[in-house]
């Protein structure tokens, strides 16, 4: 089982903020789904949870039993204090603003989920897994924790017309900006996406994990189908090789359109293998030698070959693993 914790606040009595609503709402429906429509996550969504306790027991409900992967996702006011970093909720009074970042590392820790995986727009979020007021094992990431978070533990999460930068780019990476080639969407490959996006002089996102294996967290369609993926060990049968190309592979090379070009003309298998190197191409999996274009390699006999991309996913088809 995949469950999802998704929670947004915007009802502070004091500092009302305007676009966790909207985020968490945008977070829950992406992450319901894969991208071809069948089921990821059972999601729920709550929304102005009002107190630290009915929020506490939202947060110990999601990481109760043994489940595939146990996700939060908390949009919402972070607050330092002397006491440490915490997920502030409506009823913050001085010196008890909400959920600790201890408690809930140590909630997670104590998770028996498989993965659980924590991610948090809201200031001060990189706090969580530092030391804090208890250190020891509220310090300490568990096996099987990941967490991603908006902003370093002494910077603010920026809303921007009514939603939260980090959690934009976390919805352009879930849609598929984030995908490797299988279509498989990690919190590695999120928040290498992030990190790209928000450049040095941004809020900085913050990763912190202990995994031997990532979790994948959405699918979404693959540029190229795995069974023409597969074709890569076929066509290159060691990776220094080059595949060589003629006219015979170029499908505009038909001896009616162009009846005074040379021979061979173009040869239905091989136009066949043309095309699936074309898609290999266009994911950077292969390059043409000797000249910039496939087009050209193929009209004037020369090869392709294998990039270092192309080389990596050529050794997962080899290892059956696609």
């Amino acid at each position: 089982m995949r469950k999802a914790l998704v929670v947004g606040i915007n009802s502070y009595p004091s500092a009302p903020l305007r676009g966790c609503i909207n985020d968490a709402t945008a977070f829950a429906v992406v992450i319901a789904t894969d991208g071809d429509g069948t089921r990821n996550f059972d999601v729920r969504l709550h929304t102005d949870v009002p107190t630290k306790d009915a929020l506490r027991g939202l947060i110990v409900e999601l990481f109760s039993g043994r489940h595939e992967i146990a996700l939060l996702y908390f949009s919402g006011h972070g607050f330092e204090d002397k006491l440490g970093v915490h997920l502030v909720t409506p009823d913050a009074k001085r010196n008890d603003a909400g959920i600790s970042m201890d408690e809930l590392l140590l909630i997670a820790n104590r998770s028996e989920s498989e993965n659980r995986v924590i991610i948090l727009d809201c200031c001060h979020a990189g706090a969580l897994g530092t030391p804090g007021i208890t250190g020891g094992e509220a310090a300490h990431i568990h096996q099987g924790v990941t967490i991603l978070t908006a902003s370093k533990s002494d910077e603010s999460a920026v809303e921007v017309n009514g939603h939260g930068i980090f959690t934009n780019l976390l919805i352009e990476a879930l849609q598929g900006g984030a995908a490797d080639l299988n279509g498989s969407i990690t919190p590695g490959s999120i928040y290498a996406y992030i990190d790209q996006a928000l450049g040095a002089w941004y809020q900085r996102p913050v990763f912190k994990t202990n995994i031997t294996q990532f979790a994948r967290l959405r699918r979404v369609p693959t540029p190229v189908p795995p069974d023409i993926l597969r074709k890569l060990a076929d066509y290159f049968p060691s990776p220094e090789k080059e595949y060589a190309l003629d006219p015979s592979y170029e499908h505009t090379n038909d001896e009616h359109v162009k009846p005074l070009l040379v021979q061979p003309y173009a040869i239905p298998e091989n136009v066949a293998v043309f095309k699936n190197l074309q898609k290999f191409l266009s994911v950077g999996l292969v390059t043409p030698v000797g000249t910039p274009h496939l087009y050209f390699a193929a009209m004037e006999s020369r090869s392709c070959r294998l990039t270092a991309l192309g080389y990596h996913y050529w050794r997962l088809v080899k290892e059956h693993r696609i």
